[in-house]
């Protein structure tokens, strides 16, 4: 067992009223506020990273976000008054999310940092060293969905990934490392969703799952996030895929998951 991993007074929890603890999230609009924009097609609202880390961490704690992307996690990290370190494996990309975590202001006096790189390959032991740090108190993991969203032709890329089993291997190799500086007995955050190909439903959210459990972590939680607001808002669109579904027999994705799991 671990000790207590939040800053939560239980003798209070009728307070914490904006704390999701339910295994379905209906959340209104994306965060824009702050530095948290929408720019980089394919991040995840920061409301996410949010609920993760008030549950799953303490202030002055560290999070890894392997796939940082635009940076969301780390913004988060600035307000929450905790360390990140966020891994993204295209340059530009890093720096922009670099330019959009300055913007954000840092009351607590925390590190944040992008590191480049491929997320498979880098010494985390080293990088933390770097901090005076040997472990982390959770990992946020928000990788491509497969080829969903080709962000690049890299072959070290997820979403470049040529099949369904290449993506898995690739994706359990990013787990398996940051495995390695998690601390044991805390959580580790998937944020993933299925697709479609070639009209059948894959369930990748269920395969990455059997992966992260395969590594040695046991399951708390499945979170079912509506994305109805967030992505589907243009009305026309909506109407569309609403034909589509009607005249192939499909269904229209809504929703993405949360999946949260505990190192054994």
């Amino acid at each position: 067992m671990v000790g207590k991993v939040n800053d939560l007074d239980l003798s209070r929890w009728r307070e914490y009223k904006d704390l999701l603890v339910d295994s379905l999230w209906i959340i209104g609009k994306r965060d824009n506020s702050g530095a948290h924009s929408g720019w980089y097609h394919g991040n995840f609202i920061p409301q996410v990273p949010r609920q993760l880390m008030l549950r799953y961490t303490r202030q002055g704690e560290w999070v890894l976000d392997p796939f940082v992307g635009s940076g969301t996690t780390l913004i988060e990290c600035k307000r929450l008054g905790r360390n990140g370190i966020g891994i993204e494996l295209n340059q530009k990309v890093a720096e922009e999310a670099r330019k959009a975590i300055c913007r954000e202001l840092n009351f607590y006096d925390v590190v944040v940092d992008v590191v480049v790189g491929d997320a498979k390959k880098v010494n985390y032991d080293e990088l933390l060293e770097k901090y005076g740090i040997n472990k982390v108190q959770l990992v946020i993991l928000h990788p491509p969905y497969w080829d969903v969203i080709k962000f690049s032709n890299d072959p070290e890329d997820l979403s470049a990934a040529k099949s369904l089993e290449e993506f898995l291997k690739l994706f359990k190799e990013v787990v398996e490392k940051v495995s390695e500086v998690l601390e044991e007995g805390r959580y580790l955050g998937l944020v993933i969703g299925d697709k479609y190909s070639g009209g059948e439903w894959i369930p990748l959210g269920f395969y990455c799952m059997e992966e992260v459990m395969d590594v040695g972590y046991r399951l708390k939680g499945i979170v079912v996030k509506s994305i109805g607001e967030t992505r589907l808002s243009d009305g026309s669109s909506r109407g569309l895929w609403r034909y589509r579904a009607l005249k192939f027999g499909f269904f229209v994705f809504a929703h993405e998951y949360l999946m949260v799991f505990q190192k054994k």
